[in-house]
């Protein structure tokens, strides 16, 4: 399957979803930015895949990424080429990319069995555990890998242009 073909609108991946989740329980999703995929992304979603049968992932839309709040000139990858990029990932089975700041609209429609964060968060500080609650999910922290963001490997590229 190519990696375009795993990216889908938030409705087809729900039917996708159903149509597959007898045979491919539990459904793990996560959610991010990915703008420019480093290590910390792929331990990450490796991670979560170990969680379950599916690994299904969200992708901010640049807008969606704009509100966040990131910085200047962010997201420097445009979504459908990020979706496409996290798409080819071999952990990751769907994606699909979503408009709104949370993910709260996509776990209400996807219903996953678990919602993965980095624990760089807490659990108080998600705003999305209503979402995964309404849904009967649970939330799982991945281990966080320190050092590794968009955020500081755009600082580098900045520092070593400078």
């Amino acid at each position: 399957m190519r990696a375009a073909d795993k990216v889908l609108a938030r409705e087809a991946l729900a039917d996708a979803i159903d149509a597959r989740r007898a045979q491919r329980s539990p459904v793990v999703f996560t959610n991010g930015v990915f703008d420019l995929l480093h290590v910390g992304h792929v331990r990450y979603l490796e991670f979560a895949r170990g969680l379950g049968a599916m690994l299904v992932v969200g992708v901010n839309s640049d807008g969606s990424v704009r509100s966040l709040g990131k910085g200047a000139g962010r997201p420097i990858v445009p979504a459908a080429e990020r979706a496409e990029v996290v798409a080819a990932l071999e952990c990751v089975d769907f994606v699909c990319v979503f408009d709104e700041m949370r993910p709260d609209a996509t776990i209400r429609a996807l219903r996953p069995d678990i919602h993965v964060k980095s624990a760089q968060y807490t659990m108080e500080e998600l705003p999305e555990t209503g979402a995964v609650a309404e849904v009967g999910g649970k939330i799982v922290l991945a281990p966080h890998v320190p050092a590794a963001s968009t955020t500081e490997i755009v600082r580098r590229i900045r520092e070593a242009a400078s």
